[in-house]
C-alpha cells in the first residue's frame, strides 16, 4: 500500500461500479483527499450515492469530469469505450490528460485512436481482490506514456494491492492468472471446505478453516519470498499427513489442472481482445 498524499491532481472515475468503487475507497485509506475524486456514471443515483457516503463530487457527465480531472479512470463497459472517447477527445489534449483504463479487453492502441494523437495511455487489469484491499493487477503502458505516467499509475493501483509493470502483449497471461485466478483460488476453498465436512467439520468452521489456511499460504509465499516448493517441503514430513494430501493431489492431476486452467483464460482473453 502506499500514501497517495503526495498527489495533487483531481482523479476522475468515468463509471462508478464496484472496481472504480473500490479504487476509490483504497484511495480515501491512503490520504488522497475526496474532495479531489470525481465520478460520473450512466446511472446518477450510484454517484450520488458515493458523494453522500464518500465525499467525492458526484459528476452530471463525461465532458464535465474530463475538464476537471487530469487523470481519468475509464471504468465503463469495454464496448462503450470508443464511442465515449470520440465523443470527448477534443475536451483533452495529449499533454493535459492521462488515461487509465481498466476496461477488459481494449488495447492502449485502440484508446489512441479514439482519442487525439499523443494521448497518454495506461492499461490496467486489475482483480476482484481489490474490492477488499488485496488486489494483484497489472499495468502496461501506451506509446506515449512516460515513466512518470506509469509510476503514478501503479502508485494509484498500490491503494488496493499489488501492481506488477508488464509488456501489453503479456496482458493475456496477466488475465489468466490474477484476472481470472480468484475464481480458482474461491473452488480450491470450497472444495478444502467440503472435504473437510465430508471428515467430519462443521460447515462454517471448515469454510473459515480453509480460507484462512488460503489467505495464509499466500501470505507466506509473499513475505517471506520463499519458492512454493520450498514451502510446501518444510511441511511434508515423511510418511506424514500432509504428503499422503499432496499425493492424492498429483494422482488426481491438480498442478496440471491449475495450469490448463491459466492458459485457457489467457487464451479466450486473447479471443475477446480481437473481437
Amino acid at each position: 500500500m502506499t500514501n497517495l498524499a503526495s498527489i495533487k491532481s483531481p482523479v476522475g472515475f468515468i463509471g462508478a461500479g464496484n472496481m472504480a468503487t473500490a479504487l476509490m475507497r483504497g484511495m480515501l485509506k491512503q490520504n488522497f483527499p475526496a474532495s479531489e475524486i470525481y465520478a460520473t456514471d450512466l446511472d446518477s443515483k450510484k454517484t450520488q450515492a458515493l458523494q453522500e457516503s464518500l465525499g467525492i463530487h458526484a459528476v452530471a457527465e463525461a465532458g464535465e469530469l474530463i475538464k476537471s480531472c487530469p487523470i481519468v479512470f475509464l471504468a465503463t463497459k469495454p464496448h462503450g469505450i470508443v464511442p465515449l472517447l470520440k465523443e470527448h477527445a477534443k475536451l483533452a489534449t495529449s499533454d493535459s490528460t492521462l488515461w487509465l483504463s481498466i476496461a477488459a479487453g481494449v488495447t492502449t492502441t485502440t484508446i489512441e485512436e479514439a482519442l487525439e494523437s499523443g494521448a497518454r495511455v495506461i492499461r490496467i487489469m486489475p482483480n476482484t481482490p481489490a474490492l477488499v484491499g488485496e488486489g494483484a493487477s497489472g499495468v502496461s503502458a501506451g506509446i506515449n506514456a512516460s515513466p512518470g505516467d506509469v509510476a503514478l499509475a501503479r502508485q494509484l493501483m498500490g491503494a488496493v494491492g499489488i501492481c506488477e509493470l508488464i509488456n501489453e502483449s503479456m496482458m493475456d497471461a496477466l488475465t489468466g492468472v490474477s484476472g481470472s485466478g480468484p475464481a480458482y483460488v474461491f473452488l480450491a476453498i470450497e472444495a478444502m471446505a467440503d472435504g473437510g465436512v465430508r471428515a467430519g467439520l462443521p460447515r462454517p468452521t471448515a469454510l473459515r478453516l480453509a480460507a484462512q489456511t488460503m489467505k495464509g499460504a499466500a501470505a507466506l509465499v509473499l513475505e517471506t519470498g520463499k519458492h512454493p516448493g520450498e514451502l510446501k517441503d518444510m511441511v511434508t514430513s515423511p510418511g506424514g499427513t500432509t504428503i499422503a494430501g499432496v499425493a492424492a493431489l498429483e494422482a488426481a492431476g491438480f498442478r496440471n489442472a491449475l495450469i490448463s486452467a491459466v492458459t485457457a483464460a489467457a487464451g479466450r482473453s486473447k479471443e475477446l481482445s480481437k473481437k
